[in-house]
């Protein structure tokens, strides 16, 4: 049983993320002191978002600069601190020229860095680690092999490599990582999140998410002649943030957590829309998956990632985050329509309604 004192500051790092956005959000508006680390704290352009909601919150913000590959860069940030949420992680699925240096490198090296000052902090109590679904499996064809055919938190990705779905196996020895160094130490504990595909509205403008960057691309009529078949495992953003908060604060939470709401796929969240707005140039019908392996290519997927992956049902059980954080989900379609609405109003993409 781990309690935190909730007068301390907490430590979010990669503060500007999408996700990690919320995390601050939540928390500030909870009247909490947190501490965040960005790459260049110069460039206030890129956490301005931080700001105004430090602004208008009861809580307290602290910026801080810290580099995912640099040493002992989260140190001073991490000051008196008992609980730290690291969610900074490098997340790109396609046009990826050098995984190893893009993706893997920056995610053991960020992770490393993060728990190694969690090491050398005598106020750190438990780290909450942002993972990911990916690290349970690489592909959606691996659910079929599994025990009853359902994702849980037993499970680990052992499809993945540099050379094939680079990301997921980024986060999947990221993780393992992360499992490593907590046995070397009985300090602090550590309590993991591992989200489906995030959605949901995000606080900034920037599109370098690419669960953002999906969606933009679905509501402008890059999908107009078919989506993708196959569910994912899909949950707001905002219930992601919720998770990694009560993670942090609920004194017996312990291991993985699966954390995903909806088994949907592209067309659910198109149909939402286009029954609201008939304006959208949205897919109403799936792409034959003959023909999404031979455009896959020119849209950065392999003809390998087709095969394992389109079609297939990413099938999943969250009953354990459901046990364990006492946690409750969002409903799919409000998630869909408030995501939409912000990419909207902020001029994202064009305003057809």
């Amino acid at each position: 049983m781990t309690t935190i004192d909730k007068k301390k500051p907490v430590l979010v790092t990669g503060g500007t993320g999408y996700l990690a956005s919320w995390i601050v959000k939540q928390l500030l508006d909870q009247g909490f002191h947190v501490n965040t680390t960005v790459r260049n704290k110069a460039n206030q352009q890129k956490y301005h978002h931080l700001l105004d909601m430090a602004s208008e919150s009861q809580g307290q913000l602290s910026i801080y600069e810290a580099d995912l590959l640099l040493d002992h860069s989260f140190q001073e940030a991490m000051n008196d601190c008992e609980l730290v949420i690291h969610t900074a992680s490098p997340f790109k699925i396609s046009g990826i020229k050098n995984a190893d240096k893009e993706l893997v490198q920056p995610a053991l090296q960020g992770t490393r860095n993060v728990l190694f000052s969690a090491n050398d902090s005598k106020s750190v109590k438990r780290v909450v680690l942002t993972s990911s679904i990916v690290a349970m499996m690489g592909d959606a064809a691996d659910i079929h092999e599994l025990n009853k055919g359902k994702l849980t938190e037993t499970d680990w990705n052992t499809t993945s490599s540099v050379n094939h779905q680079p990301y997921p196996y980024s986060k999947t020895m990221a993780e393992k990582e992360a499992w490593t160094i907590v046995k070397k130490q009985n300090r602090w504990d550590l309590v993991v999140i591992n989200p489906g595909f995030i959605l949901g509205p995000s606080l900034s403008r920037r599109t370098d998410s690419t669960s953002i960057d999906l969606m933009i691309q679905l509501y402008s009529g890059k999908f107009k002649i078919g989506a993708p078949a196959g569910d994912h495992a899909m949950v707001d953003v905002r219930d992601v943030a919720k998770a990694h908060i009560l993670a942090g604060f609920t004194p017996g939470a312990s291991g993985r957590h699966l954390t995903a709401a909806h088994q949907k796929d592209f067309l659910a969240i198109a149909k939402i829309v286009k029954d609201m707005h008939p304006a959208y140039p949205v897919p109403t019908k799936h792409l034959a998956k003959w023909l999404f392996k031979l455009l896959g290519p020119f849209m950065g997927f392999s003809r390998k990632y087709v095969e394992r992956n389109v079609g297939h049902d990413v099938v999943f059980d969250n009953s354990y985050i459901q046990k364990d954080l006492k946690m409750s989900f969002i409903p799919f379609e409000k998630t869909v329509i408030d995501h939409f609405e912000q990419l909207v109003a902020d001029g994202l993409i064009p305003d057809k309604r």
